[in-house]
């Protein structure tokens, strides 16, 4: 289990197992409206906005928050300022920052950053379910993207929390359904690189309660070494059931985005509609209403929701945020 001490120990160990949750919560919920939520929009945010948005996160008492991603600033501008932002953001003693890395020239800028003292605690690596979405997401087959993760672990020399990220797991739209066994094998494939948290990804939000379920009860159960992480898409209207399912196979750590934002990078088409992430206003307030606990402060959390909904200037996709926090919709809509 994950400790305080751990995470600004400074000489972190990809090979330790980080499974710990906080004493004050009984799940941890990761924010990803930085990253994730921000890949799709058409139009770069500001640093100041986005160190703005990291802060109120900070406030609202994530454990875990996903900062932004070290891919090439060419392809993608509006992570061009990764480095200078790790830079900017609060730093917490129960707070740890994490940023994607697509290949290995990102993992040496990640070093370099460590080197600088501003680096984020944990890196995500990624894979693909399926060769099409490699190589349409990750221009490398499935082969050539897992021989760059080795080589990404081995260049990271122990020193940050290495997150594997498992895209298209429950259905790809190029190549349909994924039998859960490719799953299991890819996860267990980071396990044996001895990265021991690895997200689940229902990228399309293709699956449904017993599917999920079903695939986190295989994946707990055949990999026990690793935790695994849910980060459910609600491009079908399913996220929350999906949560629960997922929570009651055993899994304690959650994705999601401020009023649900993020879903494909820009230059991807996976189709029309709405392909965004799990609503954390919705994901939180859901879980509190059962009893399990995430730590997180409920009013801070609204402050965080309107800061976000200004910073795009629109409302977003939360249904929480329509009933609870209207005051911040309306004005985000220049009500």
């Amino acid at each position: 289990m994950l400790t305080v001490d751990y995470y600004n120990s400074r000489c972190l160990n990809a090979s330790v197992t980080v499974t710990r949750i906080p004493a004050d919560r009984d799940v941890v919920v990761c924010e990803c409206f930085a990253r994730d939520g921000l890949q799709n929009e058409p139009a770069p945010i500001s640093t100041e906005s986005k160190v703005h948005a990291l802060t109120a996160f900070a406030d609202a008492g994530f454990s875990r928050v996903e900062a932004t991603s070290y891919s090439h600033p060419e392809r993608v501008p509006g992570f061009a300022d990764a480095s200078s932002l790790l830079a900017d953001i609060p730093r917490r003693p129960s707070l740890a920052y994490k940023a994607t890395c697509p290949n290995q020239r990102a993992v040496q800028r990640a070093l370099v950053d460590w080197d600088a003292g501003c680096a984020a605690e944990e890196l995500s690596f990624l894979v693909s379910t399926t060769e099409e979405h490699s190589q349409r997401n990750l221009r490398a087959s499935r082969a050539e993207q897992w021989d760059r993760v080795a080589e990404m672990v081995a260049l990271a020399e122990g020193r940050f929390v290495l997150v594997g990220v498992i895209s298209m797991a429950l259905g790809c739209p190029f190549e349909g359904e994924v039998a859960p066994s490719q799953v299991v094998d890819d996860v267990r494939r980071f396990a044996e690189l001895g990265v021991t948290m690895v997200t689940i990804g229902d990228t399309i939000g293709a699956g449904n309660p017993r599917s999920v379920g079903s695939l986190f009860a295989d994946v707990l159960a055949e990999v026990p070494e690793v935790t695994p992480i849910a980060h459910l898409h609600d491009s079908r209207g399913t996220a929350l059931a999906n949560a629960v399912a997922a929570l009651d196979a055993g899994c304690r750590y959650f994705d999601s985005a401020m009023g649900g934002v993020g879903g494909h990078p820009t230059r991807i088409a996976y189709g029309g509609g709405v392909t965004g992430n799990t609503a954390t206003e919705d994901l939180v307030a859901m879980l509190e209403r059962m009893g399990v606990r995430t730590g997180i402060d409920s009013s801070r959390l609204k402050a965080a929701s309107g800061l976000c909904e200004r910073i795009l200037g629109r409302p977003l996709e939360s249904k929480v945020a329509r009933n609870d926090y209207g005051s911040s919709s309306k004005e985000a809509a220049g009500v």
